[in-house]
């Protein structure tokens, strides 16, 4: 089997760009490896790739699931094992790319599921220790309060329902090329602070107000951030200002957790991007490839 390149890194740093040169250069087709691209209708503030970019390269495992359906860890699993399959018989490479470390290691590496529906109360742990074990899933979420411990456990209980991950969670199921983007912390900072700044321009509070009775029904918006944001506005606790600020701060804080978790859950081998040239970061990454056996 041909190996898979798979690019992670921090939101804001460059994947999806580096995905697509770097699919037109090895003819490759893309598995969106982000939480909240799946779904449907939520475009700017998910930074999903535009519909010129997928028109560019083939995307997969995008736009899969209206907002209001529950999709898990264990979907995504199932669901990228079976596009592996299906690219791979066609003879075509292919590239993973995206910042939801968990579901990118819960595919590729040998991750066991039960389905189980039990709720947990967690008497035997602290608030403390529950808001440690959410953060551990390093997933797009904006976290509750660590004092609401309704709320933690609550979303724990959502995060633990389909999973039973065995021992063998070290052992990899395919060969791969794990690509890692890195920049200057601060340079990060800004540029995920003028990236939240264009969604706004760009029209994510019309996007927003589309989806707004569905909050209700939708989990992905009450947690995914850039979305979850918006529910003191609606409620009339907070202005536009405050939103913006607030989805500025809980990406940075994302983008810390990101990089905690590629560094030891991966075997990633980190480039520090050229902004002001990225097409040197491409070059630089296609050579490390090709010296390391990719053909």
């Amino acid at each position: 089997m041909q190996d898979i390149i798979v690019i992670v890194g921090p939101t804001g740093v460059g994947k999806t760009k580096l995905s697509l040169e770097l699919a037109k250069k090895f003819d490759a087709e893309i598995i969106n490896g982000d939480s909240v691209a799946i779904y449907r209708d939520l475009d700017i503030g998910s930074a999903k790739p535009t519909k010129d970019e997928q028109r560019q390269v083939v995307h997969h495992l995008i736009d899969i699931c209206d907002v209001c359906e529950d999709y898990s860890v264990f979907d995504y699993q199932r669901d990228v094992r079976k596009q592996i399959d299906e690219i791979s018989s066609r003879g075509k490479r292919i590239i993973i790319v995206g910042g939801t470390g968990l579901y990118i290691k819960a595919a590729l590496y040998d991750y066991r599921f039960s389905e189980k529906k039990e709720e947990f109360s967690y008497s035997n742990l602290t608030n403390e220790e529950i808001f440690q074990r959410i953060q551990d899933y390093s997933l797009d979420l904006s976290l509750p309060h660590i004092h609401n411990r309704r709320r933690l456990v609550r979303l724990l209980n959502k995060l633990e329902n389909h999973e039973e991950i065995t021992n063998y969670k070290d052992k990899l199921l395919y060969p791969v090329f794990v690509i890692g983007l890195t920049t200057d912390r601060e340079i990060l900072y800004q540029r995920i602070n003028q990236r939240v700044d264009d969604m706004f321009r760009n029209g994510l509070l019309k996007e927003v107000n589309r989806l707004r009775n569905q909050y209700f029904c939708s989990r992905i918006l009450n947690h995914a951030i850039g979305y979850q944001e918006f529910l003191p506005y609606f409620q009339g606790k907070k202005n536009l200002e405050e939103v913006k600020e607030d989805i500025k701060l809980h990406s940075r804080r994302f983008a810390k957790r990101q990089y905690t978790f590629f560094q030891h859950q991966f075997s990633t081998h980190w480039f520090n991007v050229c902004l002001c040239d990225f097409s040197k970061t491409v070059e630089e990454v296609a050579i490390y490839l090709k010296t390391h056996g990719y053909r």
